[in-house]
């Protein structure tokens, strides 16, 4: 049975506390950013790209799962508001960083001129790695778990961090362990980033721009729409947990893009003239050397 109950503080400097949440978000990001710029360079895309767009990118998706999982977790904040923004931070909602994570990325790509499909797919297997290292924070903050359970890899969960219904009171610390959805999700990541690469990898000619994001989309949101009936005091619309209906939509939307883009009679070659086209829109939109203007002397 496994027993360790983790301090979510790390270590602290003085009167500051560093806390492990933190060092997982930051440790993604640091391998996210190897492996976006190997993938970068491998697509013929420029690396040094990587670096000012994962700054951009994860400032939006820290301020859009934040403020998805205060929504989610409405009782936790609504008696301490402060707790919203002052550490330690308990959460982030993986689909409100998700949403505003893309929308930078849409504009980012738009404002450099580059190819949004193209660098959406090489976006994609980093997405599953930062959720393969960054779901161990929840491990330290002792939370993302679901019901009692029996199984080996069940874990504890000290009283201050149970919610309703799995307070000590009916479920003692002693004797109850539950089940780890923070670890589900990090092994499902794990996987989904190895499937897309090898997807990347080995069927290179058979697919598309944006075939892979579509891919990730429909892995995590039939990953995300199971575990989602383990959790409770889940944010719910008409009765229903609002993630789940989030991931079958996304899930629904991409299948049928990906079926339509795949479709018998369809040819292989119009898909990359769209990508041509928009390739080409980038580097027209470029400036060359002689488009570009020489400052006046003074």
């Amino acid at each position: 049975m496994f027993d360790l109950t983790p301090d979510p503080v790390a270590f602290s400097i003085g009167p500051i506390d560093v806390f492990w949440y933190g060092i997982a978000y930051a440790a993604g990001l640091v391998a996210v950013y190897a492996l976006l710029t190997r993938l970068a360079a491998r697509a013929g895309r420029r690396p040094e790209l990587v670096g000012n767009g994962m700054i951009v990118v994860a400032v939006a998706a820290l301020i859009g799962g934040r403020l998805y999982h205060v929504i989610d977790q409405w009782q936790l904040y609504r008696d301490n508001l402060p707790s919203i923004i002052l550490p330690p931070y308990s959460g982030l909602g993986v689909y409100g960083g998700l949403a505003t994570g893309l929308l930078a990325v849409v504009l980012y790509t738009r404002y450099l001129r580059e190819p949004f499909w193209a660098w959406a797919d090489i976006v994609a297997p980093g997405l599953f790695l930062m959720q393969t290292i960054g779901r161990w924070g929840n491990f330290f903050n002792q939370e993302l778990y679901g019901p009692p359970t029996d199984l080996p890899w069940g874990i504890p969960i000290d009283c201050v961090h149970r919610v309703t219904p799995y307070l000590c009171e009916t479920l003692p610390f002693e004797t109850t362990r539950f089940h780890p959805l923070f670890l589900y999700e990090s092994v499902s990541g794990l996987l989904g980033m190895l499937f897309l690469l090898f997807l990347g990898s080995r069927l290179r000619d058979r697919l598309r721009p944006g075939d892979l994001v579509l891919v990730f989309f429909i892995w995590y949101g039939i990953v995300r729409f199971g575990l989602e009936s383990l959790r409770v005091n889940n944010w719910t619309f008409a009765g229903v947990p609002t993630a789940m209906i989030v991931s079958a939509v996304f899930v629904a939307i991409a299948i049928a893009v990906l079926v339509y883009r795949h479709r018998p009679g369809r040819p292989a070659e119009a898909e990359q003239n769209e990508a041509d086209a928009e390739e080409a829109d980038a580097e027209e939109a470029e400036p060359t050397g002689s488009d570009r203007s020489e400052p006046e002397p003074g």
